[in-house]
């Protein structure tokens, strides 16, 4: 978790943007990185494309040091992450609930692999929903289905 939050540290600081705090917390058996910064439009960039980035090599740096471990983090700025799980799991929810009441199955938009996996988990241990993917490359999106109880 150490090597995780130094590497994290020193890329971000490599980035240039104007960072004002970087802050580290445990949540859900990751780590999470909360970074303030005057620069967040910059930093998060267009719908939030710079700051899968700046995780995505990350992720990249790290496993080429920890070979036989995966590690789970997230990068923050300006709670941007935060507010958009949210929205992911609020969205998760109103499509459950309407897979309930119309007893089928409810699909939604194309989104990438972390925003899959975010719902995924959400959802995951409800008696009456499964959920899974569909689709190849840009078109992969969620199919929530409703499972019947009675057999």
């Amino acid at each position: 978790m150490e090597e995780t939050k130094r590497t994290i540290e020193e890329l971000v600081n490599k980035t240039g943007f104007d960072i004002n705090e970087i802050k580290f917390c445990e949540e859900d058996g990751g780590l999470w990185c909360c970074i303030k910064t005057t620069d967040s439009s910059l930093m998060i960039g267009n719908s939030g494309e710079t700051l899968s980035a700046i995780n995505f090599i990350t992720r990249r740096m790290l496993e080429a040091k920890n070979k036989d471990k995966e590690v789970e983090f997230i990068i923050d700025v300006n709670d941007y992450q935060k507010k958009r799980i949210d929205n992911l799991k609020t969205k998760a929810h109103m499509m459950a609930e309407r897979a309930r009441f119309f007893k089928a199955s409810i699909e939604i938009e194309p989104m990438s692999g972390y925003e899959r996996r975010v719902i995924h988990k959400y959802l995951d241990g409800q008696p009456d929903i499964k959920t899974e993917s569909a689709g190849f490359g840009r078109n992969r999106h969620i199919v929530i289905k409703y499972i019947s109880n009675s057999i």
